[in-house]
């Protein structure tokens, strides 16, 4: 596999190959990863899912390059991370939102303006022919934000808003960077089911146009099945990935598909592998 950012149109954006990770700074040594590997195809939605102790973080972070594997390698773009870091190729939205508190939502969303429109060049230039208006929407913090459903919340700050706002306003704040791939570690997971449901339905409005890779981590198989293309399912006791399961649902998705028997079929799938992961690592600790 090339190293040239120019190779991306030949290659996954994301790939992760023959990862291992290990933390030997406390009692014992724990393999957080055991010879991982992930391919995310340009434009895709990919969930990563599975116990807590399976290393579904720490793959993410090797992603972000905010750690390092012990061996196996990692390219977004071709790029090593810290490569795709410095031309800003990577966008990250943690579970806590990192707003800053004295800014309102459009001034934490428009706080990185100067890289914003070094973003805006950078992907228009990248992106294929037909697809440079895509860009439109991210280069427009009002729209973003409206597409998100904080169209009246613009000039508040963030202690006045409930937590999904403040989720909301930090993956506003992503898409605007325009990043090659944007990576998301359970951004939802503090926010109570309708609340929930509603974020993920105005996530996937705001993808469906912009259309950035996305690697995307989750504890709920609906949420899993609701926004992705593809869904890696991981196992603990080393953390390793366990399977796949290709989503065929059409896009775009709708509410409508929370009661539909298609996506139950999906999550049965995923429930499935979970369940195969969790009995041999039940018979491999006995």
């Amino acid at each position: 596999m090339g190293d040239q950012p120019g190779d991306g149109a030949e290659q996954p954006f994301v790939a992760v190959r023959d990862a291992c990770k290990v933390y030997d700074d406390g009692p014992r040594p724990v393999t957080a990863l055991h010879h991982v590997d992930l391919e995310v195809p340009r434009g895709r939605f990919v969930s990563v899912i599975g116990p807590s102790g399976c290393g579904k973080s720490t793959l993410l972070r090797l992603v972000a390059g905010l750690e390092q594997p012990g061996s196996g390698e990692v390219r977004i773009c071709g790029e090593t991370p810290a490569r795709a870091t410095e031309r800003k190729m990577i966008g990250f939205v943690p579970q806590t939102p990192a707003l800053l508190p004295w800014l309102d939502v459009l001034g934490n969303v428009r706080v990185l303006e100067k890289v914003n429109r070094a973003a805006r060049r950078r992907s228009a230039a990248a992106a294929p022919p037909g697809e440079q208006g895509r860009c439109d929407l991210a280069g427009d913090p009002v729209a973003l934000l409206r597409r998100l459903g904080l169209g009246d919340v613009l000039h508040r700050r963030p202690g006045q808003l409930s937590g999904g706002m403040q989720q909301r306003t930090a993956i506003a704040r992503a898409f605007a960077l325009q990043p090659q791939v944007l990576l998301m570690d359970e951004p939802f997971s503090a926010l109570d089911e309708f609340t929930r449901e509603a974020a993920q339905l105005q996530l996937l409005d705001v993808w469906q146009e912009l259309r950035t890779t996305v690697v995307f981590v989750t504890h709920s198989i609906t949420e899993a099945v609701l926004l992705s293309d593809t869904v890696v399912v991981m196992a603990a006791g080393p953390g390793r990935v366990a399977g796949t399961v290709q989503v065929g649902l059409d896009r775009p998705r709708h509410s409508g598909l929370l009661d539909s028997a298609v996506l139950h079929e999906h999550e049965h799938r995923v429930r499935e592998l979970l369940s195969d992961a969790w009995r041999a690592e039940a018979r491999s600790a006995s």
